[in-house]
């Protein structure tokens, strides 16, 4: 518990955890695996890949992995940390398919997925692979429908998921996004600054008052990117946030920042 949490928070119950999203871009497998291991030894809350099929900065046609069957192996070579994509493109898979993979990767990880997802934004990742592009607002709503089914085809499988899988929505559109956050989200993940984050969060909170739901349910996360707990750690916290993630690129995967969080973090949860 912190100072930060009121009613008006409910959501500030959650601990403190850290995320570390490795991008699978400028980098061989063997390095990816490596840096996995070590984020789950730093002692790294979640461990986050990307769902996208080329490199985001850097060199455009440099090293990239796929996300699911990055996922798959992650299971395997890890033993407590959570796993899962920052976040799936929803219009790449089939609803039902996706839903089927993360039931199989949550047994494969002894339940330690989180199924991340989003509605797409990366045109290059459609265009080379064959998908519509499409509109921001035609994505949201393949989303929208897409939920649903995967929540449906949960409850069909056999054998079902070993837990009702965490699903986090990445996104910061108020009209659409943050409503499919209040409908079916465990995690919502969002950017920018604790201001902003703010008025996200109360957004998200009118919007879980509208449907009856409870927004204490609903842990809050944030991208830090390059920013120090000392810079954005207070900040972030006093408005809500719970899940703060790191994120690194290849070829080296530098963890000093994850470090200085992960010891934030037990300095926060210990008070």
């Amino acid at each position: 518990m912190t100072d930060s949490e009121s009613t008006d928070r409910p959501y500030g119950a959650f601990p403190v955890r850290i995320g570390f999203q490795i991008q699978p871009q400028h980098a061989e497998y063997a390095d990816i695996r490596r840096t996995v291991a070590k984020a789950e030894e730093i002692g790294v809350d979640i461990a986050f890949n990307w769902d996208h099929f080329y490199p985001l900065s850097g060199e455009p046609d440099g090293l990239h992995f796929e996300c699911w069957t990055m996922l798959a192996a992650w299971a395997e070579a890890t033993e407590r940390v959570e796993i899962g994509a920052l976040v799936t493109c929803n219009s790449y898979r089939n609803a039902d398919l996706l839903a089927d993979m993360a039931r199989t990767v949550d047994h494969i990880s002894d339940g330690r997925l989180i199924l991340g997802i989003g509605s797409g934004w990366f045109e290059r990742d459609y265009d080379e692979y064959g998908y519509e592009f499409g509109t921001a607002g035609g994505r949201l709503n393949a989303l929208g429908e897409a939920l649903p089914r995967i929540e449906a085809r949960w409850a069909k499988l056999n054998p079902k998921p070993t837990r009702d899988i965490p699903v986090l929505i990445g996104g910061g559109g108020e009209k659409k996004t943050l409503k499919l956050v209040a409908q079916h989200a465990n995690i919502w993940h969002g950017f920018g600054d604790a201001e902003t984050i703010a008025h996200k969060h109360a957004v998200l909170d009118e919007h879980c008052k509208t449907i009856g739901r409870d927004p204490g349910e609903i842990e809050r996360s944030t991208a830090v990117g390059d920013k120090s707990p000392e810079e954005v750690g207070k900040g972030l916290l006093d408005v809500g946030t719970r899940l703060f993630t790191v994120s690194a690129s290849g070829p080296d995967y530098d963890t000093g920042l994850l470090r200085d969080w992960v010891a934030w973090r037990d300095e926060v949860n210990a008070k």
